[in-house]
Parts: C-alpha cells; sequence; structure tokens
C-alpha cells in the first residue's frame, strides 16, 4: 500500500479497528477514511454505495463486525447472523463496483468445525460441522469469505481474508453480558478486588484451550498481509500457542492483584473443547506475532483500568 493512499477502515472505533488505525498512523500512512456507526449504516447498500462513489478509497480493511462471547451470540443469533451478512456483503459489492485496489477481510477462527484436527490448517474450513453457540456468526464469516474469492474468481479483484485467532487488548469489550472471555475475566478480577469478594466465578469448567492474540499483533500482521499477500486462499493470524481456561483465570487474576478464590460455574458452556491454529502458512510468509501473553494482559489491565 503506497504511504499516501486513503486506506478505508470499516469499524475503526472497536477492537480491531483501532488497533489498525494505531498501526497505520505509526507506519506513516497519512490518508483515512473513518466513519462511526453513528454516521454511517453499513446495513444499507445505497448508503455504502454513496460512500464509495463519493470517496473513492484505494484500500479497504473489513474490521466492522457484530461480534460478542458465548452468551450473546447465544442470545441473538438472528443479529448476529444479519448484521454480519448485511455489512460485509454491502462493503465487498461496493470495493469491486467502484474499483478498490485490495480488501482486506477480517473472518475469525470460530469458522473452523468444532471438533476440527488442532492445530487447526486454513483447509479444515467446512471439513465439518460448526460450534453450535456461534454457528450463526461463523455461518456470516464463512459467507464473507466465499463472497471475496468468488469476486476474485469472476471479477479478478484482490480480496484477501484472514483468520485471527481469539483477539484482545486496548478498546475491547468488558460488558459482562457481552464480552469475550478474556475481557470478561479482567473485569469480573477488577470488580472483586475493589469490593474485597471472597471469590470471582468464572463460567464452565475452566478445562477448554483457547488461544490468545494481543490486538496490536494483529493489526501488525494485517498491514503485512496487505504488502506481501495476494491470494484469496485465507490466512490464520495467531501465536500457534494456547492455554487452558483455568490457567488463563490465573494469570489475570495474579496480574490484576486480586486475592480471592476462583470458582467455575459447571452449569454454563464451554463452547469448542479446543481452538488453536495452525500458523505455519503465515510464518513461512515472514511474519510472527511479537507480544507475550503475559505482556499483552498487563497492558489490557492498565488501559482497562485507565479508561474504564
Amino acid at each position: 500500500m503506497e504511504k499516501n493512499a486513503k486506506i478505508y477502515i470499516a469499524g475503526h472505533t472497536g477492537l480491531v479497528g483501532s488497533a489498525i488505525l494505531r498501526a497505520l498512523q505509526a507506519q506513516g500512512y497519512s490518508k483515512y477514511l473513518l466513519h462511526t456507526i453513528e454516521e454511517l449504516d453499513l446495513t444499507r447498500q445505497s448508503v455504502v454505495d454513496d460512500l464509495f462513489k463519493q470517496e473513492c478509497p484505494d484500500y479497504v480493511i473489513l474490521a466492522a463486525a457484530k461480534v460478542g462471547g458465548i452468551q450473546a451470540n447465544n442470545t441473538y443469533p438472528a443479529d448476529f447472523i444479519y448484521i454480519n451478512l448485511q455489512l460485509e456483503s454491502n462493503i465487498i459489492h461496493s470495493a469491486y463496483q467502484y474499483g478498490v485496489k485490495k480488501l482486506c477481510f477480517l473472518g475469525s477462527s470460530c469458522i473452523y468445525p468444532k471438533y476440527a484436527q488442532q492445530p487447526m490448517k486454513e483447509d479444515y474450513l467446512l471439513d465439518g460441522k460448526l460450534e453450535p453457540t456461534n454457528e450463526s456468526y461463523a455461518i456470516a464469516k464463512i459467507a464473507g469469505i466465499k463472497m471475496c474469492q468468488a469476486y476474485n474468481r469472476q471479477y479478478s479483484t484482490n480480496f484477501i481474508s484472514v483468520m485471527p485467532t481469539n483477539l484482545y487488548g486496548p478498546h475491547d469489550n468488558f460488558d459482562l453480558q457481552s464480552s469475550h472471555v478474556l475481557p470478561a475475566l479482567i473485569r469480573k478480577f477488577v470488580d472483586a478486588r475493589k469490593s474485597s469478594a471472597p471469590s470471582a466465578t468464572v463460567w464452565g469448567t475452566g478445562s477448554p484451550k483457547r488461544e490468545f492474540l494481543f490486538v496490536d499483533d494483529l493489526a501488525d500482521a494485517v498491514i503485512f498481509l496487505m504488502n506481501h499477500y495476494d491470494d484469496g486462499e485465507i490466512v490464520n493470524i495467531g501465536t500457534g500457542k494456547d492455554i487452558s481456561i483455568l490457567e488463563l483465570a490465573s494469570l489475570i487474576k495474579e496480574e490484576v492483584g486480586f486475592n480471592g478464590t476462583i470458582e467455575f460455574d459447571s452449569t454454563k458452556p464451554d463452547g469448542t473443547p479446543r481452538k488453536l491454529l495452525d500458523v505455519t502458512k503465515l510464518n513461512q510468509l515472514g511474519w510472527t506475532a511479537k507480544t507475550p501473553l503475559r505482556e499483552g494482559i498487563r497492558k489490557t489491565i492498565q488501559w482497562y483500568l485507565e479508561n474504564k
């Protein structure tokens, strides 16, 4: 990407979009197209068309999405599939219509089957049944991948799709009703410490294993791929290492400074038993994650305490 090119970051105020904006600014990119959800309804094709027609972005990073943890996905499956299908379809189609040079679609590791072989390779997509609790979100993301590939095949566009593992960092969602596991644990342990509670409750059994990537590392990987990758086949972005929810909770508890005990509520769902991405493809392209988990958690806790 040329340093003076106009880059549209869809979803620039969210966890992923804000990290990508920070990384672009740090690397010397100077022209951005930025609109908040209040300013622009991405679920309306006419609105998105008008944006592309008037602003003519050179590059698009599609980070806008309706996201949430197990409870949110399980409670609002219609919202997750409708909103995500609408906004991604509108942006991808307008990017084709108005001659965008390259688009990066942000997917999710939940696109892979619930019981996929570990670590999960890119070619495991559509190789089995999905995790039921987030099936609607996963199907929407799979549709985005296939849409990018279809436009590449039919119209010779340059649309790439990347599959991040579980993300965390500044600007995350810390709402206990809709957040993912890592920010939820930070919130719970901070609240428990402040109230001097004897214990904090964590959903599930603690046995599932998850991989976590600091969002600034993801942003660096996205910019790397925008500059070095031109293929419609998906690329995993992760660390290649995972940790159990019990180990994660213990680590966050220690970093927060909560001295009580951890109680697990086994009546709540665990979700997929294990989600670890195979990042061989990305490593061979020349990129690896840089931020250790403890360091990333420490930075996220600091941001939460300063901003929330």
